[in-house]
C-alpha cells in the first residue's frame, strides 16, 4: 500500500474542503491515488466537483503575442527552477526572444525553434543565473476568416488565447480574462468528451440520493445534473466574470460575435516537483562528513 504523505492529504483538503481524517481515509482506500479518492468521495458524500490540482511545482512564465490585425496569436511557456528567476529581466528577455521566433515562424515545434541561436542563448542564460531553463511548449492560434484572436496574461503565470467569430479585440480579450479567472473545461457543452460525461454520470448515479430510484426517474435526475454540470464547466454557459447577470455567450453576442474556442496555459501545470526535506538533507550530509 502506498504511503500517504502529509502533503498529499493537504492537497486533497485544499481541493475538497473536507477534514483531515476524512481525506486521509479516502487516500488510504484509494491507495494514494488522489483522483480516485476524489471520485470515491463524490460518490459517497455527494461532494461537488473538486478544485483542480494545485501542485504546479515548476516555476517560470507564460507570454503571448497577437498580430496587430488580430488574425493570429501565439503563446509560450518557459520554465525556471524558482519564481525569483522567473522575475529576472534576463529571463524575461529570453522568453521574449523565443516568442518572437514563434510569432515569426508560426511554429509550435519547440525542438525546431530552439535549434541553433536560441539554444545557445538558453545555455548562456543557464550559465549566468545558475538555474536550469527550459522552453516547455508553444501554441499558434488562428482566427476564423471573419473573426479575431484575443489574449490575456495574469501575473505572468496564466495565459489565454481566445478565438471569436465576428466580435472585436476588446471582447476577445475580455473572454480571455474570464478563462484565466474561471478556468472552464471546454468552450461549448457539446465539446465535452463522451468519456468525461460517462464518468460524471457514474459519479451521479453512485450518490446516496440516487439509491432506490426507479430507472426513469433516476435517468431524468441524471440528465438534469449533467446539464447543470455542463453549464458550470462550459465557457459559453458560464456567468461572465465582469457581469454575472449575462452569460459569456451573450456577452460576446452583444459585441457581434460568437465564441469559437480557447487555449489556456498555466505555469507548471501537470509537472510534479520533487519535494525536498531540507532538514533531513542537511542531517544526512552532516553524517557523511
Amino acid at each position: 500500500m502506498a504511503a500517504i504523505s502529509a502533503s498529499l492529504v493537504k492537497e486533497l483538503r485544499e481541493r475538497t474542503g473536507l477534514g483531515m481524517m476524512e481525506c486521509k481515509k479516502a487516500l488510504t482506500e484509494a491507495d494514494g491515488d488522489i483522483e480516485r479518492a476524489i471520485e470515491d468521495l463524490r460518490k459517497n458524500s455527494g461532494l461537488k466537483a473538486a478544485k483542480k490540482a494545485g501542485r504546479t511545482a515548476a516555476e517560470g512564465a507564460v507570454v503571448t503575442r497577437v498580430a496587430d490585425d488580430g488574425r493570429y496569436g501565439v503563446m509560450l511557456e518557459v520554465n525556471s527552477e524558482t519564481d525569483f528567476v522567473a522575475r529576472d529581466d534576463n529571463f524575461k528577455a529570453f522568453a521574449e526572444k523565443v516568442i518572437a521566433k514563434v510569432f515569426e515562424t508560426k511554429s509550435e515545434d519547440v525542438a525546431a525553434l530552439m535549434d541553433g541561436e536560441l539554444e545557445t542563448a538558453r545555455e548562456q542564460l543557464v550559465q549566468k543565473i545558475g538555474e536550469n531553463i527550459s522552453v516547455r511548449r508553444a501554441v499558434v492560434v488562428e482566427a476564423p476568416a471573419d473573426g479575431v484572436v484575443g489574449a490575456y496574461v495574469h501575473s505572468g503565470r496564466i495565459g489565454v488565447l481566445t478565438q471569436l467569430r465576428g466580435g472585436n479585440a476588446d471582447a476577445a480579450k475580455d473572454v480571455a480574462m474570464h478563462v484565466a479567472a474561471i478556468n472552464p473545461l471546454v468552450a461549448h457543452p457539446e465539446d465535452m468528451p463522451q468519456e468525461q460525461l460517462d464518468k460524471e454520470k457514474a459519479i451521479i448515479l453512485a450518490q446516496p440520493d440516487m439509491a432506490g430510484k426507479p430507472e426513469q426517474i433516476a435517468e431524468k435526475m441524471v440528465q438534469g445534473r449533467l446539464k447543470k454540470y455542463l453549464a458550470e464547466v462550459s465557457l459559453t454557459e458560464q456567468p461572465f466574470v465582469k457581469d454575472p447577470n449575462t452569460s459569456v455567450a451573450d456577452y460576446v453576442k452583444s459585441h457581434g460575435g460568437e465564441v469559437v474556442g480557447f487555449t489556456r496555459f498555466e505555469v507548471g501545470e501537470g509537472i510534479e516537483k520533487e519535494e525536498v526535506d531540507f532538514a533531513k538533507e542537511v542531517m544526512e550530509q552532516a553524517r557523511r562528513s
